[in-house]
């Protein structure tokens, strides 16, 4: 798609932070830009790379398989996606990469020709780095209740979930997703960083998903961007997607349109807004062209991801101990008991891990300070027999504001 003009800053970034609402991609590799001064000449390079025509006729027919590792980062029990929903997410992946979905005919006549089996598919890892088992499944329990797109959940140090090696796997983390369905890194990002980021209502097509995205398309649509595409618009009024075949278009497609929808002088058959790079709702993309086939294998075949193609991921693991997740906190905030007691409390802290390290303050009525007991375990036990029969206050903080207060009574 060749741009006709590129639109004011200001219009991409009203556009940009009305279409963040379904995918963060444009707003979070702007912030990447800002903050790797190498990433701009990569991304332009990523944006020429396509296949040379020699390889294209050899390619054709040849499936590529790519590992999948999900990285579940919960707070809450709802959070916490099951297999089923799992493994129907990477069933909606190989279905609509292979262009195997029903609704294929609900794509215009004037745009089927266009339309491509991109002979990518997908699969949860059966080896983990250091050559152990896995079932490409890891969950992790979090105090954190809300993540936004500046990659805390990719690390462990940020009560998130590290990467794997990015250039042997697919990291994708689904987590409780702020204000957005979802968000992806480009080939030449940090690969501490690689990977995208599904909400839990936004991921497969069972359970508590949101009806909007209720098939799974959001995750095909941000591994598209995983692969080096951008939007259908190009991030800009009339904008440049790098791609041949799809048409210049204003901006991204709000909802489910049933006509003709022309921009840009696009005429007569207007905006390709049935594109998974477009953020129609789910049930009217249905649809990557060959350019974009193109562009997507280029990545895994003479670019950034060919990794992929020696990935250790799928072969015979030679540790097969399968670890064994650990137990979620019996409840989501500070406990205190017995109250009221006679000779010790305890309080416990399992749900956030954060506060060992931290001082608890134990203040009488009078706001006088009796004691300082100094955090070492996720439970702590405070001896109180030496305290006055009375009413007592207790007390922490932590560097990010998230404060303890409560109320016991000493016997």
């Amino acid at each position: 798609m060749k741009a006709g003009f590129f639109g004011t800053l200001m219009f991409i970034l009203f556009f940009a932070a009305r279409a963040q609402e379904k995918c963060g991609s444009f707003i979070y590799q702007q912030h990447s830009q800002q903050s790797k001064s190498a990433l701009p000449t990569s991304m332009q390079d990523i944006q020429k790379l396509t296949l040379p025509s020699t390889l294209l006729g050899r390619l054709e027919g040849t499936i590529i398989k790519i590992p999948v590792v999900v990285h579940n980062v919960y707070h809450t029990p709802d959070e916490k996606v099951s297999d089923a929903q799992i493994f129907s997410q990477i069933e909606a992946l190989n279905t609509y990469f292979r262009r195997r979905n029903k609704d294929t005919a609900n794509a215009p006549l004037y745009f089927r020709h266009l339309a491509a089996d991109c002979e990518i598919e997908f699969q949860l890892a059966t080896t983990a780095p250091g050559n152990k088992f896995t079932n490409g499944i890891t969950r992790t329990y979090t105090p954190i209740t809300k993540w936004t797109p500046d990659d805390k959940v990719k690390f462990n140090n940020e009560m998130g979930k590290d990467a794997w090696d990015s250039k042997s796997y697919l990291n994708i983390w689904v987590c409780n997703l702020d204000k957005l369905a979802g968000y992806a890194s480009y080939p030449g990002s940090d690969p501490s960083k690689d990977g995208i980021v599904i909400s839990y209502k936004a991921f497969g097509t069972l359970g508590s998903v949101k009806a909007n995205y209720a098939q799974g398309k959001t995750a095909v649509h941000e591994v598209g961007h995983w692969l080096g595409l951008k939007h259908i618009w190009g991030d800009a009024n009339c904008g440049d997607d790098g791609i041949d075949d799809t048409p210049t278009q204003a901006s991204y497609t709000v909802g489910c349109p049933n006509t003709v929808r022309v921009t840009c002088g696009n005429s007569p058959y207007g905006d390709m807004y049935m594109n998974y790079m477009d953020i129609t709702n789910d049930e009217c993309v249905n649809m990557f062209t060959k350019g974009q086939k193109n562009k997507m294998r280029a990545q895994l075949t003479n670019g950034d991801r060919m990794g992929i193609l020696t990935t250790k991921a799928f072969l015979l693991p030679a540790v097969s101990f399968i670890p064994i997740e650990s137990d979620d906190p019996k409840w989501l905030e500070p406990k205190l008991y017995p109250n009221p007691a006679f000779n010790n409390i305890t309080l416990d802290l399992s749900y956030d891990p954060r506060w060992v390290g931290k001082k608890i303050f134990i203040y009488n009525l009078t706001g006088q300070t009796i004691d300082i007991v100094s955090i070492t375990n996720k439970i702590v036990t405070i001896n109180i027999n030496h305290y006055k029969s009375g009413i007592y206050f207790l007390a922490a903080k932590k560097e990010d504001g998230m404060s303890i207060k409560s109320r016991f009574v000493k016997l």
